[in-house]
């Protein structure tokens, strides 16, 4: 594979976040930019808060292609942008912006992205009781396309932090006039007896603290499907434990690719090589 050049002619796109350094989007972008033979070129941009609006009014001045946007803008990049994709606009977060002559855009491939890594697996979430853990971002765009597409949903988050919880439930009883259970951790042996699906879309589990899992062992034995959105480690105990007691699992590594594989196509009109851009984190998450 030829080695890329840089000239006056090349797109550039980028990633926003606090912090960066730990982001496998620049070696799956730039992998798939040479793939496929495009002068293009992803950097990732360490911004502080306080920087957020100068660095998208920059970007934009910059005439970059479009940038990915991770936390802890997700929601505050919202009011420098033109704007937004309904989806975006209605789950209130956004991950990816593509510039259109000056004029900047704001998509959430997060939950498309999510979507399609399920339906990757064969399951199809129309009909299916879905136990959602956590109520941050993660949890508002999985939230919000799972019921959408006919899933049955019950969010569980920290007692402290319900209000969280019970804002994802309201908006999606206003936007799409289904209802969302809402309940604490504490009820989650009894919540997830007769699940199809259990997600964790928090960061219980995450490297470097890779031996905590949001749910005790026991508790998995009777769960079909088990989809963690932490991607390091690949494996989690969450994970682990599941496929031991007889569950299909999915990592967040399938959904860290397709968020990505989406953002790609919107920003370059091909379609992304996503096998490509899995196999370049999966090699960078293994040397981690």
């Amino acid at each position: 594979m030829a080695e890329m050049e840089i000239s006056g002619k090349t797109k550039i796109c980028a990633l926003i976040g606090d912090p960066v350094e730990h982001s496998m989007s620049p070696v799956m972008h730039n992998t798939a930019y040479k793939k496929l033979g495009l002068d293009y070129v992803y950097i990732p941009f360490r911004v502080k808060p306080e920087g957020l609006e100068p660095a998208v009014a920059g970007l934009r001045a910059l005439n970059v292609r479009g940038f990915n946007v991770t936390i802890p803008h997700k929601v505050a990049v919202i009011p420098w942008l033109d704007g937004l994709d309904p989806l975006a606009e209605k789950i209130g977060a956004v991950n990816t912006v593509v510039n259109t002559d000056g004029e900047l855009r704001g998509y959430n491939t997060d939950a498309e992205g999510f979507l399609q890594a399920l339906l990757e697996h064969g399951i199809k979430p129309k009909g299916k009781r879905i136990a959602v853990l956590g109520a941050g971002g993660a949890s508002r765009a999985i939230t919000y396309i799972m019921v959408g597409k006919g899933a049955r949903v019950t969010i569980l988050n920290r007692q402290q932090e319900l209000d969280w919880a019970e804002d994802i439930a309201q908006l999606i009883r206003k936007d799409l006039g289904k209802e969302v259970k809402v309940l604490e951790l504490g009820q989650l042996a009894g919540a997830i007896e007769n699940v199809d699906i259990l997600i964790n879309a928090t960061s219980v589990g995450m490297s470097p603290a890779a031996e905590e899992s949001p749910v005790s062992a026991h508790l998995l034995n009777k769960i079909p499907a088990v989809f963690d959105i932490v991607y390091n480690p690949m494996e989690t105990r969450l994970l682990r434990e599941a496929k031991a007691a007889g569950a299909r699992v999915i990592g967040g590594v399938d959904m860290l690719a397709w968020q990505g594989a989406l953002a790609f196509e919107k920003w370059t009109g091909q379609k992304a090589p996503l096998d490509l851009m899995r196999g370049e984190a999966v090699k960078m998450l293994e040397k981690a």
